[in-house]
């Protein structure tokens, strides 16, 4: 297989097995603190790591960083302040050896890609959050790397600055022919850009699919509170629900609801026209729950209010817990 082959180990942060095809966009995604950052610190040569990382048949970790031949872009743009946004897509170039006018030629084709042709003069100062973060992933794509490695890039943006660069950048990655690792929290990156999705927990991987696959059969609960989704194990299977379907009531619900949970009420928020409930259940998950704002009014429904929640046995997916087995899911 071309791309990228993973099975490395930074000790005490991440274990972890997993390919990227050329040509493929593989989102990660996890809780803090589940590894996600160091997988592509690691992947970089930021930090040490155990193991083999096999890009197009190289091992990536016994290269020194500068040879890796990876894009990287952060979080924080990290440009460099004293350069222009031009100099600053072309420091890659130019640090691979390439003259001053073809690095610059290739640096204004890049900004000019993303819209910012008419602003390579000005310095990162002077411009916004957004405008940064272009020049911070043109300058990652003007050394035309191998494998790109993008951590958390839409983060701290507006969020219709954020969605705008979704958009550019879905564009641009559907025609980079190298491997791409993007590490997000939204679920929307995962979902829009990505063609699968890894989730990452406590340092090991809990689920690998399609978007389709971890969005309607979230194996974390993590995962299930990304896509506004309840997760419950049972035994050897999971079952998922949305929050509209959960009944709140004051009294233990009456008939014989298959699903049913004790709780409290731990926090109250809008949600579009309902009211979302987050309830911590006696001695289960936390839940969560959409009701009407009557309904709300009506019950007392606030923080530490006790209430029960039940869902109806139709309206839930039930699929195996197993990583490796997708399972069927009950009518």
């Amino acid at each position: 297989m071309s791309g990228l082959q993973v099975d490395l180990r930074v000790p005490g942060r991440v274990e972890a097995a997993f390919e990227v095809a050329r040509g493929e966009v593989l989102a990660v995604i996890g809780p803090n603190g589940a590894g996600k950052s160091s997988l592509v610190q690691a992947l970089a040569g930021l930090v040490p790591a155990e193991g083999t990382a096999l890009l197009d048949g190289r091992d990536l970790l016994a290269l020194p960083a500068k040879d890796r031949h990876v894009g990287l872009v952060f979080q924080q743009q990290l440009l460099f302040p004293h350069l222009s946004a031009l100099a600053n897509v072309a420091f890659g170039p130019r640090a691979r050896g390439t003259g001053r006018a073809e690095a610059e030629r290739v640096a204004a084709d890049w900004l000019e890609r993303f819209g910012l042709g008419d602003l390579g003069h000005r310095r990162p100062g002077q411009l916004s959050g957004g405008q940064a973060q272009r020049v911070a992933i043109a300058r990652a794509l003007a050394t035309d790397p191998w494998l790109l490695l993008l951590d958390e890039p839409l983060t701290g943006l507006d969020v219709k600055v954020a969605m705008a660069l979704r958009i550019e950048l879905g564009r641009h990655l559907a025609a980079y022919d190298g491997a791409t690792l993007l590490v997000t929290h939204h679920a929307i990156d995962a979902l829009t850009i990505a063609d699968r999705v890894l989730v990452l927990d406590g340092g090991q991987v809990a689920q690998v699919g399609t978007p389709a696959e971890v969005s309607q059969r979230p194996r974390t609960e993590h995962v299930a509170r990304l896509v506004g989704l309840n997760v419950v194990r049972e035994a050897e299977t999971l079952v998922a629900f949305p929050p509209e379907v959960v009944a709140v009531s004051l009294a233990p619900p009456e008939g014989s609801p298959r699903l049913r949970w004790e709780g409290q009420v731990a926090d109250v928020s809008p949600h579009g026209d309902a009211v979302r409930l987050l309830v911590h259940t006696t001695g289960g998950p936390d839940l969560i729950a959409d009701v009407t704002p009557g309904a709300a009014t009506e019950l007392g429904l606030a923080p530490g209010r006790a209430v029960w929640l039940s869902a109806k046995e139709t309206a839930v997916r039930r699929y195996e817990s197993h990583p490796d087995d997708w399972g069927t899911v009950s009518p």
